[in-house]
Order: C-alpha cells, then sequence, then structure tokens
C-alpha cells in the first residue's frame, strides 16, 4: 500500500489540519494501551462521481463503538458525515480508504479513563486492492493457533483497536509459515472470522457464514454479501461452521471493506479450488458494479459527493 502523502489534509477534532500538524502525545492513553476506537470505509470512483459505500451504517456502528466504551465524541451522526465528505473533497480523491477514529488523549500514566479528553480524526487515503492481485487470483489460509477473542473478554461488537492485537498476532504467525492470512476459531471451537474480514462458504449452492454467536463483528460488507446474494436467488445461511467444513467447501471467501470479496484457494494446505469459484465471481462482480454506482436499485447505499 503507499505511503501516507504528507500534503494530505485530516478532519482533526471539528477543524482541517495538514497531516503533519496533526500531532499527539507519545503517552497518549491510547497509544499506551489501545483504547481508541475506529472505522474503514471505502469511497469509489463511481458513475456519478465519487461515492461513499454505506457511510451511514459505518457512522452508526462507530457511534456504537463510542457507546459501549463509554465514550462521548462530542459529534453528531450529521456532523461526521459532513467532516468525513469534507475530508475527501478537501484532499480531491475520486477513490480512498476512510479511516475515523476516536481516543484517549491524555498523556497521564495509568488505565483510568475518567475525566480523560476524547478526540476524534478523520483521514482520507488512496487505496488498492488490500490483498494486492489476489483479490482476484484467489489467497491460501490457515486456521491461527490463536483463537478469536469473544465478549467474555471484550466487547466484539465495538471496532475498538486493542480488539486488533488478536488479529495481528493471528495474521503475522500465518504470514511468518507462508500463508497469505489467518482464520481464527471462536473459544466455543466454531470458525469465526479472518484477522480483519468475515468469511463465506459455498456448499451445494448454497452461502454459508458464521452467525452472531460466533464471535466475529458484524461486518457491513458481510451484510452487504448476504443481501446481494439472497437479491440473485441464492440461500444463505448464519449458522454454527465447523472447521472441518471449512476443507470440504465448494468455495470459499472473505470479505471485508479493505478485503472486499477475496477468494480463498486452500486452507491448511488443503485445497479448495483451483481458482476462484464461480459464486464468488458472481458476487464480487456485482459488489463491484454497486459500489461504482452501475446498479440503480442498490443507489440507497451510495453517498455522493
Amino acid at each position: 500500500m503507499p505511503n501516507v502523502n504528507d500534503k494530505l489534509s485530516v478532519w482533526y477534532n471539528g477543524r482541517m489540519l495538514g497531516y503533519k500538524n496533526a500531532n499527539v502525545s507519545i503517552l497518549t492513553h491510547s497509544l499506551q494501551y489501545g483504547s481508541g476506537i475506529f472505522e474503514g470505509i471505502r469511497a469509489y470512483e463511481a458513475k456519478e462521481g465519487t461515492a461513499i459505500f454505506r457511510l451511514d451504517e459505518h457512522i452508526n456502528r462507530f457511534l456504537n463503538s463510542a457507546k459501549i466504551y463509554r465514550m462521548d465524541l462530542g459529534y453528531s451522526h450529521k456532523e461526521l458525515k459532513f467532516a468525513i465528505i469534507n475530508v475527501i473533497r478537501k484532499n480531491n480523491l475520486k477513490s480512498c480508504y476512510i479511516r475515523p477514529y476516536a481516543f484517549y488523549d491524555d498523556d497521564k500514566i495509568g488505565l483510568a479513563i475518567e475525566n480523560k479528553k476524547i478526540s476524534t480524526y478523520i483521514a482520507a487515503v488512496e487505496f488498492g486492492a488490500y490483498f494486492g492481485d489476489s483479490k482476484i487470483k484467489g489467497i491460501n489460509c490457515k486456521v491461527s493457533s490463536w483463537h478469536r477473542i469473544n465478549s467474555k473478554i471484550l466487547p466484539i461488537k465495538a471496532k475498538a483497536s486493542g480488539n486488533y492485537l488478536n488479529s495481528i498476532i493471528a495474521s503475522s504467525e500465518a504470514k511468518n509459515m507462508g500463508f497469505d492470512e489467518a482464520i481464527l476459531i471462536s473459544d466455543s471451537g466454531y470458525v469465526a472470522e479472518g484477522p480483519g474480514e468475515n468469511i463465506f462458504l459455498v456448499k451445494d449452492g448454497r452461502l454459508i457464514t458464521p452467525n452472531e454467536g460466533s464471535d466475529i463483528l458484524l461486518g457491513i460488507t458481510r451484510n452487504t454479501i448476504i443481501e446481494i446474494a439472497e437479491d440473485m436467488g441464492f440461500i444463505v445461511e448464519q449458522r454454527f461452521v465447523r472447521r472441518d467444513e471449512l476443507y470440504t467447501a465448494d468455495e470459499l471467501f472473505f470479505t471485508g471493506t479493505a478485503a472486499e470479496i477475496t477468494p480463498i484457494l486452500s486452507v491448511d494446505k488443503i485445497k479448495i479450488s483451483k481458482k476462484p469459484g464461480p459464486i464468488a465471481t458472481a458476487l464480487s462482480n456485482k459488489y463491484d458494479a454497486i459500489v461504482h454506482g452501475k446498479e440503480i436499485a442498490y443507489n440507497g447505499w451510495l453517498t455522493y459527493l
């Protein structure tokens, strides 16, 4: 991925600043303890101009993450939406990845969060395919030795920075062993998700994806694929998924804002398919058409600048 442009403008606590001027202390609470919350949103160059995909749903999840962690951001849904649009306009981006982030902007040592200042920033950067050419070709995965965290440990419905240490260690393990990405199992022994992606199986023409009880983050792209798959006439099952079902699936693929729809060709060196399957390909093509404004029926998911 490209480095962040030093000339980038970011929104920081209600003001537009140059990227280099948006600074915090190295002792900031959220840097020390991972106590921030964030979102990942994409905007695409669409038929009628730049379009942000499912912006309202992402802002809702951002605000819900803040609520779970008792963070009063001081900004409404409308204000955050306006700020995101302005960041993209200010940077003259036709397509981009958008990162809203809220954190405890306090440099006192200690875990306590009471009475600490909360800051919010929004950045938008040019961003290609998360898995590069493998988004089209497909990737090879390993079931991680690390389990997915659960709600007995941390609120998994919040998209919180600290949660992703679990993702980082699982992904790093897989990559150091020669795989492209990891798949995490829940503490109950069922398939959960990838480090930053939800997972789908295809079996006998049906789509199967781990349910909410599988310790997953409820992905907005996951929800998108469920809706468009059903519109296309596919049966979608949300249920507990056993590890061995991965090995015998007809197709496997990840979904996510960054990953979009990425086919999985093998798991633990067990081959699923030699190339991306027909259902994953059809869904990916439909998704690409939607985010680029070529499917009028889904234009309600697009916020045009």
